[in-house]
């Protein structure tokens, strides 16, 4: 460490990748501070989080190495081994079965309360490594070091900050790093269901019109849904009784899993697509949704985010073996060239899967379910588009419409 800075590493937001972050320093060996405006709430299992990711075997790997995973396996994460994908218009299936890919599972469904409580417990318990409640004020940076600056007076310096502090980061403003947004007009509508039938351990996605529909298996038996509705249709839904919500959810699900028999609070939240243009300015770098917000449609933004870490630890563990500084341009310009091509290739290809299948126009209507039927058919096209969002492989799948979105951006 470079005795000018109190720490090799300050991260500002505790979410589940700031907290990641800061204890894989720290687990390195660094000197790190973790700033929050506020100590996260407790979890509690008679509780459970309306926000659930589906979390993949790499991150669980991750969070594994990091000793956070096998307490929140403990607590509550239902695993799944199967998904099914089909189109409302009809045509065949895309299906995905942990049997066939030689896996015990494909992923998890974990509640983001459950995983910032347990890796902020596990930080607090982390020798080298502090935890600051307070409010970021300004950043100051020199040529060797960063200041983070919180608005009680408290001057935190170090040789790298982390901005892992959510899609409206304060360090992105303060550290002048413009983002690109869309709006896509719609609302991710989350709550929890009960069925009929079981969840057979399988996630499931069902795409329409207004946009696509997941329903993600439970430990509790029941279902997670995430809705992408169009904002008026989202804002109406949100009004009606639980019985006409019921019934409407499940005509638009196809009944796959019988008549559904409850449902929780409901909530909904705009969705778009936001990309930082660089990750890097001096000292101060970006991770998680600072750098990328994308379309929850396949349910990765919380796996680029912690994909991001992954490689930011990669590359200080390589420059540490050398004996060298890894906070230095080049080797920040690396890693952040890296992620921001993985990160906006990803949001791309989500958008504009998006904008294929929510519609119904004819020639779009008639191909969409050939096209997931035709997949669904070729085992090892199957097998990697799989590992490619279970983060296991590194190689690029770039979907054509991807790169025609891309193309009509830079326009």
């Amino acid at each position: 460490m470079n005795r000018r800075a109190g720490f090799d590493l300050v991260v500002i937001g505790a979410g589940v990748v700031g907290s990641a972050a800061a204890l894989a320093a720290a687990r390195d060996g660094q000197r790190v501070a973790l700033v929050e405006a506020h100590e996260p709430p407790a979890w509690h299992a008679d509780a459970p989080d309306l926000r659930v990711y589906a979390f993949a075997p790499d991150n669980a790997a991750l969070l594994a190495d990091l000793g956070v995973w096998p307490s929140v396996l403990a607590a509550r994460a239902q695993p799944y081994r199967r998904m099914r994908v089909w189109d409302a218009a009809g045509g065949g299936e895309l299906a995905f079965d942990a049997d066939a890919l030689g896996r015990d599972s494909l992923g998890h469904i974990v509640e983001h309360g459950l995983l910032v409580d347990r890796l902020w417990a596990a930080c607090g318990r982390e020798p080298g490594l502090q935890r600051f409640t307070g409010r970021l004020d300004t950043l100051e940076q020199d040529e060797d070091t960063v200041t983070a600056v919180l608005q009680d007076g408290q001057r935190l310096r170090a040789r790298l900050l982390l901005g892992a502090d959510g899609a409206a980061s304060r360090v992105r403003g303060l550290a002048d790093l413009p983002s690109e947004r869309h709006d896509y007009g719609q609302r991710g509508l989350v709550a929890y269901v009960g069925t009929a039938f079981p969840h057979e351990d399988t996630a499931w996605q069902r795409f329409l019109p207004t946009g696509p529909l997941a329903f993600l298996p439970c430990a509790d038996g029941r279902c997670s849904i995430v809705w992408t509705l169009p904002d008026d249709e989202a804002t109406r839904l949100l009004a009606v009784d639980d019985t006409t919500f019921l019934r409407e959810l499940t005509r638009a699900f196809d009944a796959r899993l019988g008549e559904l028999t409850s449902v929780s609070e409901r909530v909904a939240f705009p969705l778009r697509r936001q990309l930082a243009r660089d990750y890097v300015a001096g000292r101060v770098v970006l991770a998680g949704d600072a750098a990328h917000v994308v379309h929850p449609l396949a349910g990765q933004g919380v796996n680029l985010g912690l994909r991001d870490i992954a490689a930011l630890r990669l590359a200080w563990r390589q420059a540490g073996e050398r004996g060298s500084d890894f906070a230095t341009p080049h080797r920040l310009a690396r890693w952040a060239r890296g992620r921001r091509s993985e990160n906006a290739i990803a949001a791309h290809s989500f958008e504009a899967i998006n904008r294929a299948f929510s519609n119904d126009a004819m020639w779009p209507t008639l191909l969409r379910g050939q096209v997931l039927g035709l997949a669904g058919k070729l085992p090892p096209l199957t097998r990697l588009l799989w590992k490619r969002a279970a983060g296991l492989t590194r190689t690029r799948f770039i979907f054509f419409l991807a790169e025609t979105e891309s193309q009509r951006e830079r326009k």
